[in-house]
């Protein structure tokens, strides 16, 4: 079998990565068919003049991807079941309809050495490593049975005392007893879907958007609605027409540096939500996980609202660690009583000694240092982002100011599936927009994350991807 992959010896990406990204994409791309024999790793280094080493290394990474079955003393063969397949269109199961594609995966696992810049993830060289493990070492010290006992249902204590001064800062009057501790913010909507929602029940959120919210919502049966996001906030009079169609027990919204525009809500937005949602009955649900790279503070909905219509969702797990995993939710008495029995019932408590490191950092101050560093980092990455990304020809959804993502597109491309095959032999994975979107029509933008912006590989890929011709 001929394998129809180019590598390119010249353009600083490792050859195994090339190999790996080749090979998935033209498995992907229905050229080959599941069962048949790929070239054993020898004939794969003669027919393109490489060593046997990066081979023998690519089609390991294959396999461990699920591309590739391995037959010992036969050789390499296409997987039957690939990954893709997982994607599950057209069935009416909510349990199965909506697990993401490989795409999703790339920023996790695939493939290894590609520059992920669609990603989620705050590099590792621009995280707090040392005051993360300096940390550690005092919660082992002082409090060791942190790290065999289970957390209190509500949380760490000083750690929502620390919250409950953090979101102090943004107008948003509660006590410690309104706030819960949660396992990230997924963990906050799940509580919150579980507690409010059944199956069939209509849900305004954005579009674009969270596409794992928009996953565990269909996981729950429910009917989404997407509201288009604008430059500020949610399209109002789009969510005015679908009110006359529709009653939506919930909005969901991401409302600083918004995933995945980078856009914030602006102030006259935001009070008509809140007059929306008083008019027509339904509550609305803040995600404000972007909250600790703002500079600048600007009102939330739960500012203006004191928490009678909204929900509102924060944590540190984007900023501090995403492996500590601290979330939360601030809401009424009532729910954050009802919330509790939730969260012990599906998971007895989150990590009392992931709870206690944060409270070192916070307490210690390690955590404010960091978040003014990150800050800066941020702000100049942003900035010559969207610099790089317009000297190319590419059109900028709105310049955020501040957080780590911008949405972008090439003018003349009507797809993004092409910017992910444009990125390909260069190394680089990005996720087209239609993950972005609840009901996952085709766009022409995507998600770039600022901190990768301006690597050698992400501005061979912005060019090139501006040289794309044209579509039909």
């Amino acid at each position: 079998m001929k394998l129809e992959i180019e590598l390119d010896r010249d353009n600083g990406v490792p050859l195994t990565e090339q190999i790996v990204a080749g090979v998935s994409a033209w498995i992907r791309s229905r050229n080959a068919h599941p069962g048949s024999k790929l070239p054993s790793i020898r004939q794969f280094a003669a027919d393109f003049g490489v060593s046997r080493f990066p081979v023998i290394e690519a089609y390991d990474r294959l396999v461990s991807l699920g591309y590739v079955d391995s037959r010992h003393g036969s050789g390499f063969y296409i997987a039957d079941r690939q990954p893709t397949e997982m994607r599950c269109q057209g069935t009416s199961d909510p349990r199965r309809a909506d697990v993401e594609s490989d795409h999703l995966l790339e920023q996790f696992n695939f493939p290894g050495e590609t520059l992920k810049l669609s990603s989620g993830f705050i590099p590792e060289s621009w995280r707090d490593i040392d005051g993360i493990a300096q940390a550690i070492r005092h919660v082992s010290r002082t409090d060791p049975s942190s790290m065999v006992e289970y957390a209190t249902p509500l949380g760490n204590p000083v750690l929502r005392e620390q919250l409950r001064g953090r979101i102090g800062q943004l107008g948003i009057q509660a006590d410690a007893s309104q706030i819960l501790i949660t396992n990230g913010a997924s963990q906050a909507f799940d509580l919150l879907v579980r507690y409010m929602l059944k199956p069939g029940d209509t849900i305004f959120v954005e579009d674009p958007g969270y596409y794992n919210l928009y996953g565990l919502l269909r996981l729950h049966g429910m009917k989404l609605i997407g509201i288009p996001r604008t430059g500020h906030g949610p399209d109002l009079d789009a969510m005015q027409a679908q009110l006359k169609l529709h009653r939506p027990r919930l909005l969901l919204i991401n409302s600083v540096f918004h995933n995945p525009t980078g856009t914030t809500v602006a102030p006259q937005v935001a009070f008509r939500l809140l007059q929306m949602a008083r008019e027509h009955g339904f509550q609305i649900i803040e995600d404000d996980i972007y909250a600790d790279f703002q500079t600048d503070i600007t009102d939330r909905l739960a500012t203006l609202d004191q928490l009678e219509q909204v929900i509102y969702i924060g944590g540190l797990s984007k900023t501090l660690s995403s492996s500590l995993r601290i979330g939360c939710v601030v809401a009424n008495h009532a729910i954050i009583k009802d919330l509790v029995d939730i969260k012990m019932l599906t998971s007895i408590g989150c990590s009392r000694f992931a709870e206690a490191v944060a409270v070192s950092m916070l307490e210690r101050g390690a955590y404010r240092k960091y978040l003014e560093r990150l800050r800066r980092q941020m702000r100049g990455a942003l900035g010559s982002t969207v610099q790089t990304l317009e000297d190319a020809g590419w059109e900028i959804f709105e310049e955020p100011a501040g957080g780590k993502f911008v949405w972008a597109r090439v003018p003349h491309v009507a797809d993004a599936e092409r910017l992910v095959e444009c990125g390909v032999p260069l190394g680089v994975t990005v996720l087209p927009g239609q993950h972005f979107r609840p009901n996952r029509e085709a766009s022409p933008w995507i998600r770039i994350h600022v901190a990768f912006g301006n690597e050698p590989r992400a501005q061979a890929f912005f060019h090139a991807a501006a040289q794309l011709p044209p579509d039909a």
